[in-house]
């Protein structure tokens, strides 16, 4: 890697006057970030340290999914959902239950009750997603304690403008057919919108399909599942005047997927397979109001069905049909008053609703027919200019929650901007937060049945809600058009850490059962660094390093699946005027895997790992891009015979393929 980057340096020079004239040739640090403070700020001047994924950065490494978009943002740690095909994603050692994914500040479907697919969120019309890292319950409410990303899709703009993009992808010797050449994975995706200046809309549609892979094509054995997934959307605005607006979207997404494995049944292994049908119908609306003194009122919500139908089989017999239906329904009001005496409040109140219904063979597995909560909930938040150097920021959430009563979170922020010289800035940031989430249905109900893999995870109705205390305290600084030097030291401490009992986990006639509990206390803390530099206006170069401890504090071990060390480097290059070449490098050092006495995993270590992605965007013409990408380049796949390793699961995937646009709009390069 030094010797490349050493090349990529010599090279910049002739990239250089190719680039001087491109407004796009320079990662700005003045991008607008609304989910720290729930209010449009500076991302300098926000009083929460939050990263942008932008759109450029999608579109310059074909990102397909909510998955891709995210694995180059250092500390963020995306790991596949055990039992099912998907991945979902933590920070800062708090898990994906714990972190709050959101669509324009409306949470999305947990995929199975408290989880987010990020595989399942195809970001077509995606303007930038944004991530704030640490305790958040008092903008967001209690799914919040670990964090939040929250996706912006782009706003619409008056004229007619759109999109087709097109690639195909082959996992060479691994694809199922056993042909190198005959592409294993398709995508296509299009877009249009545009409008009046009081009448705007947005149509687009994405479908994918995979057909996953194998070590062996001549095997029944499919160690990718076969997937495919399509999301369809519209989406419709009326402004009637520059300072009111009403919206509404409405989406559906469908997922079909197989995984085939084969089950030893003395002396002989069976052929067994899992389907899954998903659909996901979200419909979301809203308007805001702004007066000529400044206050600023919106409301907005969401309401979200999604539906689960898994076969199990058995030499192509249905030995079991599961049958899972999941609601969410979120309404949101929030007032900004216009800024007074240096102040800006800010006050709002929310309801959150969610359904349940989950059987097997047409039993219910609940307690009952139908698993319900609810919680009402009003927050309001203060930022205070103290000086032009100093904001203070202090938030509270009060929730009412119909299954755990009322309980109350603060938080409060600071930011010192030290140095303001010419192109020099300096910024400190500290927040100190509570977080609080009660127990998802999922973990107080939901049985997990994977009898056929030889685990059951069983739902825990004596659960408490998890509480935290998560401080940040950061520093960065920044050299207009060169780049930024980001540190950010963390520690969160867990009280009633909700976790799989791996410990105490009985055997039964060869399953494990497994049963969510409370783990007293729990503590992570670490280290966040990143880096970019601006080396040239043909040459970016960036690297983001993680150090994470975390601890069981009742059994003074380590808490598993969380690595100590992660960094991610990448590197932009103009080749030419015409051609650029991403490189996305990612590692990650070895991490415990399990502390069951009873399972032969325990004290086990998954090995660490190095992943190289490389992808070339030609632009052919001013709106026709043309690109090739290797993912996994240095084809670093595990062991699928060791039960220790979760190093990354697909092995090297080429692809090929093309975008169009067409009409004003552009995507950014």
């Amino acid at each position: 890697m030094t010797l490349l980057l050493l090349a990529l340096a010599r090279a910049a020079g002739a990239a250089e006057a190719a680039r001087a004239d491109d407004p796009q040739a320079v990662a700005r640090l003045d991008t607008l970030v609304v989910t720290g403070t729930r209010s449009e700020k500076n991302l300098l001047d926000t009083p929460v340290r939050t990263e942008v994924v932008s759109r450029a950065e999608m579109a310059r490494t074909q990102a397909r999914t909510l998955k891709q978009a995210l694995e180059n943002v250092p500390g963020l740690l995306i790991t596949e959902v055990h039992g099912k095909p998907g991945f979902e994603v933590s920070m800062q050692g708090l898990s994906s239950d714990q972190v709050l994914v959101l669509i324009d500040g409306l949470p999305i479907s947990a995929s199975t009750g408290s989880t987010v697919d990020l595989s399942q969120y195809l970001i077509g019309g995606v303007d930038h997603i944004e991530v704030v890292k640490g305790a958040s319950s008092a903008q967001y409410g209690s799914a919040a304690m670990g964090g939040v990303i929250n996706v912006i899709t782009r706003r619409l703009a008056p004229g007619l403008n759109g999109q087709v993009a097109l690639d195909l992808g082959s996992h060479g010797d691994q694809n199922p057919s056993g042909a190198a050449w005959q592409p294993a994975l398709g995508h296509a995706r299009a877009q249009l919108e545009g409008g009046s200046e009081a009448w705007r809309f947005r149509l687009n549609g994405d479908a994918l399909r995979d057909d996953g892979f194998t070590t062996d094509p001549s095997a029944w054995v499919r160690q990718g599942a076969k997937i495919e997934r399509s999301q369809w959307g519209a989406r419709g605005q009326w402004q009637p005047q520059a300072n009111a607006g009403l919206w509404l979207d409405g989406s559906h997404y469908r997922e079909n997927s197989e995984q085939r494995f084969d089950f030893f049944a003395p002396p002989n292994l069976i052929p067994r397979s899992n389907r899954e049908d998903v659909t996901r119908n979200r419909i979301g609306y809203g308007g805001q109001w702004r007066g000529d003194s400044g206050v600023r009122a919106q409301v907005q919500g969401v309401s979200e069905r999604y539906h689960s139908e898994v076969g199990e089989f058995s030499n192509a017999a249905l030995t079991q049909a599961r049958d899972a239906h999941l609601g969410t329904d979120h309404l949101t009001a929030q007032v900004d008053l216009p800024p007074w005496l240096r102040q800006s409040w800010q006050l709002g109140t929310t309801f959150n609703r969610e359904t349940l219904t989950q059987s097997v063979n047409g039993a219910s597995e609940l307690d009952g027919a139908r698993a319900t909560r609810h919680s009402d909930e009003v927050f309001v938040q203060n930022d205070v200019m103290l000086s032009e150097r100093w904001e203070l920021l202090l938030g509270a959430r009060w929730q009412n929650d119909s299954d755990f009563g009322a309980h109350s979170v603060p938080k409060l922020g600071l930011r010192w901007s030290w140095l303001d010289q010419g192109e020099w800035s300096g910024l400190l940031r500290a927040s100190v937060g509570q977080g609080y989430r009660v127990p998802n249905l999922k973990e107080r109900h939901f049985r997990f049945d994977h009898s056929s893999l030889g685990y059951v995870v069983i739902g825990n109705p004596a659960l408490r809600p998890e509480a935290s205390t998560s401080v940040q305290l950061g520093a960065q600084l920044a050299r207009s058009e060169r780049g930024s030097l980001d540190l950010n030291l963390f520690a969160n401490r867990v009280r009633d850490l909700i976790q799989v009992d791996e410990a105490r986990a009985p055997v039964v006639n060869g399953i494990s059962q497994f049963s969510y509990a409370n783990l007293s206390r729990a503590r992570t803390q670490g280290l966040e660094a990143a880096a970019l530099w601006h080396l040239s206006p043909g040459l970016d170069l960036r690297a983001g390093y993680t150090f994470l401890d975390s601890e069981n504090r009742d059994t003074g071990t380590q808490l598993t699946r969380r690595p100590r060390h992660s960094g991610r480097i990448g590197a932009d290059w103009w080749v030419r005027a015409d051609t650029e070449l991403a490189l996305r490098l990612r590692l990650q050092s070895d991490e415990l895997i399990s502390t069951n006495p009873n399972s032969q995993l325990v004290d086990g270590r998954s090995p660490g790992w190095v992943t190289l992605d490389a992808t070339v965007n030609y632009h052919w013409r001013p709106q026709t891009t043309l690109f090739a990408a290797v993912t996994n380049a240095l084809d670093r796949q595990r062991d699928f015979a060791d039960a220790n390793d979760f190093s990354p699961e697909t092995g090297r995937l080429i692809r090929l393929g093309l975008r169009h646009d067409f009409g004003a709009a552009r995507e950014p390069i």
